[in-house]
């Protein structure tokens, strides 16, 4: 089923953008904008964080998803509403659906957080899991659709959507108005595209970036050829912004109006998360830290003031848990290392008496006597430790070496 119509093929204006920011009075969020001193002192140039992840339902989703479903004729609402996502799009839709009287039905993949699945359902959608990855999840969908005459609502493939997130940028001008960049990540392109209408309107010399995953960078080789191009096997963490292909309205805007579009790497990715979590206090999904990795990559290369979006804070507890250990190794916070002791009573106290007199914290021991490398009396251990960056690295490897161990490449 295709759910393009002449309608969503329509350009966005600030107009309706404008429109939006008044359908959404009362809705969602005008969320907070928070400077960031230590991103300020990187950049050389005051830095803004636009906190996104602190609007309801968790992301910037909302508004879109809300402007979209308020614009539905009586016998489309009537006829119910059906969204595919994994889980930001997924709550939007759910709340905006209750909040305007409409039936819901979302359907995710087998696989999403359960947080988000227990989120949406109490958003108040019909919940149906489908499928191991998104496509299989959105062609059921659109299947759906078709079957029922319920309205499939995109995530960001339709002005009405694009024209809702670009209230952001609204708020951005009033809130900072001596603004010069916009960092924004970027998925399908809805809310750079909604955001670079807004801004440009009204201020065209303020720069526009968007950022993407290398492992779901849809956008470079897509405006490169001119038209979108699909990604074989998009892969990321940040399942916000993990799009295969750009939405065919936001990329016509991207391409007119969004002056550059970065990548960055997974390790960038989780060492920006991390940094929100320590320096701002925020919890921020890896989407939504992607324009703060940006940022990280290349000080340099954005003119201030700055004003980051942080789109979303809905990130699972679980993959928290694992991104916060990868940005903690990115950051040279984890060192392991190897070395040969003498099998004797005594000699691993020893040896954690050394690590414990540099403050640095073992997290894992693994003590090795039946190698058949090893000598007779030999034992080898390998520790896990948690360090205070690559500096107390090199203060560790020294104590380690001054105490007369040898450490094994």
């Amino acid at each position: 089923m295709s759910y393009r119509t002449a309608d969503s093929l329509r350009s966005v204006t600030l107009d309706d953008v404008r429109g939006a920011q008044k359908m959404l009075s009362g809705v969602a969020r005008v969320t907070a904008m928070e400077g960031s001193r230590y991103l300020s002192q990187l950049v050389g140039a005051p830095v803004h964080l636009k906190c996104e992840n602190l609007q309801r339902t968790g992301s910037f989703k909302l508004r879109g998803a809300y402007v979209r479903i308020s614009g539905l004729l009586p016998e489309e609402r009537a006829a119910g509403v059906v969204a595919a996502s994994a889980g930001n799009h997924a709550q939007g839709v759910a709340l905006a659906s209750s909040l305007l009287g409409v039936h819901s039905t979302v359907f995710m993949p087998k696989g999403a957080p359960l947080p988000k699945i227990s989120a949406t359902r109490e958003y108040g959608a019909e919940v149906r899991l489908h499928g191991q990855v998104v496509d299989e999840t959105l062609a059921a969908a659109q299947e759906y659709a078709a079957e029922t005459g319920a309205v499939f609502i995109h995530p960001f493939d339709h002005p009405d959507v694009i024209a809702g997130q670009g209230t952001v940028g609204l708020e951005i001008l009033e809130q900072c108005p001596e603004v010069r960049t916009v960092v924004v990540g970027m998925g399908g392109g809805g809310l750079a595209a909604g955001i670079a209408v807004a801004v440009k309107a009204i201020h065209p010399d303020v720069r526009i970036v968007g950022v993407q995953a290398e492992g779901a960078a849809c956008y470079p080789p897509s405006l490169a050829a001119g038209h979108p191009v699909s990604l074989r096997n998009p892969a990321t963490m940040a399942d916000g912004i993990k799009v295969g292909r750009p939405g065919v309205v936001p990329f016509v805007i991207v391409g007119e109006l969004v002056d550059e579009v970065r990548t960055v790497s997974e390790d960038q990715l989780s060492a920006a998360l991390l940094l929100c979590l320590e320096r701002a206090k925020l919890v921020v999904e890896p989407a939504g830290a992607s324009p703060v990795a940006a940022l990280l990559a290349a000080p340099d290369a954005f003119e201030g003031p700055v004003v980051a979006v942080l789109s979303g804070g809905n990130v699972d507890p679980v993959l928290m848990q694992r991104v916060l250990r990868h940005g903690m190794a990115a950051q040279g916070r984890y060192l392991a290392v190897r070395l040969r002791l003498t099998d004797r009573p005594g000699a691993l106290a020893t040896l954690l008496g050394v690590l414990s007199a540099v403050d640095a914290n073992v997290l894992d021991v693994s003590h090795v006597r039946t190698d058949p490398r090893l000598g007779l009396t030999e034992a080898e251990v390998e520790l896990h430790l948690e360090t205070k960056g690559p500096v107390h690295c090199v203060e560790v490897g020294r104590a380690l070496r001054d105490a007369g161990y040898t450490v094994i490449d």
